[in-house]
């Protein structure tokens, strides 16, 4: 702690010029409905209903959920050309991705098609984003085909697998749909910032192993995710490698590189890697088909058939043996899916200065997946890399979405035949060139040199699932960063505050070097509100602060200590443990002949000491407005009574007791 001379302000204290107010009495049911409004409405959604007609509600409901209504009314020929050009890119993306992701689900391609057109139709007109492209996303497809293939295997039961991942896609909806109509939005925030940037490196790496079955052309592969058996499943078959399709893999790998290296140092050519991957697509195919390179070991996508995506509605069977695994697995993508989509939406939204609501955003995301499901799509959300090919391409609405999918309409409807001689190396190179994009080690070295602990939640997430396995990683980053918020509250920070001379002001003497102490006096300050889970923390951490205090007076030979002032500015509020534990060091103090003095408490922590009957064992008349306040109102008693002499309690006769030794 700091030392030096501190000038007594001399103003008179026997009369305290500023009583701390105690609010007004309450009803109960006026405080639950206050603390339930901030909880699940913070954003106040229903104060555009206030003073309205029932006919205007009527509406405002209306484009509350279908916002396509709301902005549908100011949209013109300007929008519609660049959502039409926007939509049309996104296209050329989003068939080749499709296809690739579903290939990663372990589902069939055309699904991947089936994905890009009922979901974006659905958010089109019920979502809050203007530039999410919505889509399937690798992390999800990798969840789906991982989570899925533990209990069925896809190659043996195509039917019963195909069921399930329709099962999945349904609970997913219905958690996210849940979510959003229930306020239960913030739920998705214990997925904090280093537990995703951990968790998408991890699963983008082990996305980029898996794609090695297709970039070395191996027929059989591991079902594992892990590192380990994916390198012991490659390098145990080395007879097997395909040369031919590794050369074609390789090249079209580094072209997908190159093209969207292009369109990061020149984001006006953004139109290069976004249409990259179906270039790779187009240009694979002719290759195969002019070199016949189907019969050398370059293994091809085959038939894809015709059509509009078929209803799936009565395969969603909910008395199945494996609904518990269906229904986890929903649980796992749906919020992954929920945390990246919003994540996204929001990035985007920030750019162009409006604000999408989280909650509409599940409802949004929910009932897209929910109609998916029943018209043979898998999970979808709104994938990082499409939605900014969409957002560079000029996109005004989500008119771009609609656009999308009449592309992808028309693919299923004519198109398809041209896509049997795809080379599935080429799906592989475009899997690995998205999922690069989403290792962000500059973000790891940035948590490393601002927060070590993220940093170690980061890397926890990361090698969990490349060690272990998806869901493991997910776990440890989610239990960590759980853990860090239990820290938070159950070891709440605690300082000394100093005097800034020539000021009245009191900070922290950590911060402020040339914050002095004032003599006979402590003043700490709380920085967390206190509960049941810190109380006892608290009363030890006091202890030994007014143990080092002494000690240290005891040293200097400076003038004992006689006040203890606890500044409260920063408690939010307290509980029964919190008040009961104020009382305690109260108790214990007067043993040691110190005084507790209260500075600046908030209206809900006087108020529950008054119900708590605490103000009267401390004493209105030190209970303080400011720090300030209160350090006049102890030099004034310390002047009054001479600094030899203890106003209070008196020592034990045994000696000076010490904090363990007083039995409250």
């Amino acid at each position: 702690m700091g030392t030096g001379e501190y000038e007594y302000p001399k103003p008179n204290f026997e009369h305290q010029a500023h009583k701390v107010a105690i609010p007004p009495p309450q009803p109960f049911i006026k405080s639950l409905k206050n603390t339930v409004k901030e909880t699940f409405f913070p954003d106040d959604p229903l104060r555009q209903f206030k003073n309205q007609p029932a006919s205007r509600r009527f509406v405002l409901g209306v484009q509350y959920f279908f916002p396509i209504f709301e902005w549908g009314s100011r949209y013109n020929l300007s929008f519609f050309k660049s959502d039409v050009i926007a939509g049309i890119t996104i296209a050329s993306l989003a068939i080749p991705q499709g296809i690739s992701y579903a290939k990663l689900a372990n589902l069939p391609p055309i699904l991947g098609l089936y994905s890009s057109f009922i979901p974006p139709l659905v958010y089109a007109m019920m979502g809050s984003s203007k530039d999410l492209a919505v889509g399937t996303v690798a992390v999800a497809s990798l969840l789906t085909g991982s989570m899925l293939g533990a209990v069925v295997n896809a190659n043996e039961n195509p039917t019963v697998y195909l069921h399930l991942a329709f099962m999945a896609t349904f609970f997913a909806g219905v958690l996210q749909a849940s979510l959003g109509i229930l306020r239960l939005g913030f739920i998705v925030d214990f997925l904090s910032h280093a537990t995703i940037v951990g968790f998408m490196g991890g699963a983008a790496t082990v996305v980029c192993l898996q794609q090695l079955k297709g970039i070395l052309g191996l027929e059989h592969f591991t079902h594992g995710t892990d590192l380990v058996s994916v390198l012991r499943s490659v390098f145990t078959q080395t007879h097997q490698w395909r040369w031919e399709s590794a050369v074609l893999g390789i090249c079209f790998l580094f072209y997908l590189l190159v093209a969207r290296y292009i369109s990061t140092k020149r984001p006006k050519l953004f139109w290069i890697s976004a249409m990259a991957p179906l270039t790779s697509v187009i240009l694979g195919s002719v290759l195969v088909y002019l070199t016949h390179a189907e019969k050398h070991g370059v293994q091809v996508i085959g038939e894809l058939k015709k059509g509009l995506n078929p209803i799936t509605i009565m395969d969603l069977s909910f008395g199945s043996e494996y609904l518990s695994t269906a229904i986890k697995t929903g649980i796992v993508t749906g919020v992954i899916a929920l945390a990246e989509g919003i994540a996204v939406g929001r990035s985007f939204a920030m750019f162009k200065n409006y604000n999408i609501d989280g909650n509409k955003e599940m409802i949004a995301f929910g009932m897209m997946n929910i109609a998916g499901s029943c018209t043979s799509c898998y999970l979808t959300t709104g994938p990082f890399s499409r939605s900014a090919v969409n957002f560079n391409a000029g996109c005004k609405t989500a008119v771009s979405n609609i656009v999308m999918a009449i592309a992808v309409m028309i693919t299923l409807l004519f198109l398809t035949p041209l896509f049997h001689y795809t080379p599935l190396v080429v799906l592989s190179s475009i899997i690995i060139s998205a999922m690069l994009g989403l290792i962000n080690y500059e973000e790891a070295i940035h948590l490393w040199s601002l927060d070590k602990f993220d940093f170690v939640v980061c890397m926890s997430a990361f090698f969990g699932v490349v060690f272990g396995s998806v869901e493991i990683g997910l776990v440890i980053a989610v239990a960590l960063s759980l853990l860090r918020v239990l820290l938070f509250v159950a070891r709440p920070k605690t300082v000394a505050l100093g005097h800034i001379p020539d000021s009245t002001i009191y900070r922290s003497m950590d911060q402020y070097q040339n914050a002095k102490t004032v003599p006979g006096i402590l003043i700490l300050q709380i920085d967390a509100p206190i509960y049941f889970a810190n109380s006892s923390y608290l009363r030890e951490r006091i202890a030994r602060w007014i143990d080092d205090e002494e000690d240290r007076l005891k040293s200097s030979g400076e003038n004992n200590l006689q006040y203890v002032i606890l500044a409260l500015s920063a408690v939010g509020n307290i509980d029964t443990s919190g008040i009961t534990m104020l009382g305690e060091v109260k108790k214990v103090m007067e043993r040691r002949g110190l005084k507790l003095v209260l500075a600046n408490p908030g209206g809900e922590v006087i108020k529950k000491l008054n119900k708590g009957k605490l103000i009267e064992v401390i004493g209105q008349e030190w209970i303080y407005l400011t720090v300030g306040e209160a350090v006049g109102a102890c030099n004034f008693m310390l002047h009054t009574y001479k600094n030899d002499e203890k106003p209070f309690s008196a020592e034990s006769s045994s000696g000076k007791e010490t904090w363990s030794d007083i039995n409250v």
